[in-house]
């Protein structure tokens, strides 16, 4: 029996809605709980988020693959592991639970559901992290997804973020659709929409690395691509 394209759109809506509600709020509570110590404030939001994201893939992974992330999702096109259909929905659901789970988390501390960010991150430095941090976690994903231990991808990808918040300069979004839902907070985790398109454009850029990368590496990733995040039910039509 084949999971509906529905259902798993709808789990990566809400998984994609539930970790940007995780980056944010604990962004938010990180700033009022720590204030003047920023340092601090990274620490307590890259724990949180790496424990939730972990949580989150193995509670919508047997559904979806707990994508979560349009480059996770490109990627995986490229390589035969989701047809058109399922990378359009697959997008559009990522896309609209960041912008979701961050007005949740907004209401959650009493804040305005849409409240846009004025946090300027702009620079080459940040640019080229964001490359070197979403090539990063692609390799992370399909170099454990081919090795035969999907099992382990939650606790892997959770562990890479977790410690991509603090080697790179722009602290790892290494995802175009958490970007995008961190221009709506004003706080400690956002973004201005003005810096947004740059950082989209150097993960896909990250992505496109990442697929080279992978290809060279793994030749045959093609036989597992359809295990992306975590092993999961699929539609027969791969057209």
């Amino acid at each position: 029996m084949h999971t509906p394209l529905s259902r798993k759109a709808l789990a990566e809506f809400v998984g994609s809605a539930m970790l940007v509600a995780v980056v944010v709020g604990s962004g938010i509570a990180a700033q009022r709980l720590s204030p003047g110590d920023v340092g601090l404030q990274l620490l307590e939001n890259a724990a949180a988020t790496a424990a939730g994201l972990i949580a989150i893939i193995l509670a919508v992974g047997p559904v979806s693959g707990a994508h979560l992330n349009p480059a996770v999702s490109i990627a995986d096109r490229i390589f035969g592991g989701l047809s058109n259909g399922e990378l359009g929905a697959y997008v559009t659901a990522q896309i609209g639970g960041g912008v979701a789970g961050c007005m949740l988390a907004n209401a959650m501390y009493d804040l305005p559901a849409v409240d846009w960010s004025t946090r300027a991150r702009s620079g080459g430095a940040l640019w080229l992290s964001e490359v070197v941090a979403t090539t990063g976690l692609l390799l992370v994903i399909f170099g454990v997804v081919r090795s035969g231990r999907a099992s382990v991808a939650p606790f892997a990808v959770g562990a890479y973020i977790g410690a991509a918040y603090w080697f790179p300069s722009s602290t790892s979004f290494a995802n175009p659709a958490v970007t995008i839902g961190r221009t709506l907070p004003d706080t400690f985790a956002g973004i201005d929409f003005a810096s947004m398109p740059a950082f989209v454009a150097c993960q896909m850029l990250g992505a496109l690395v990442a697929v080279g990368l992978v290809h060279v590496l793994y030749p045959h990733i093609g036989d597992v691509a359809d295990e992306l995040v975590v092993p999961h039910e699929h539609e027969p039509d791969r057209q």
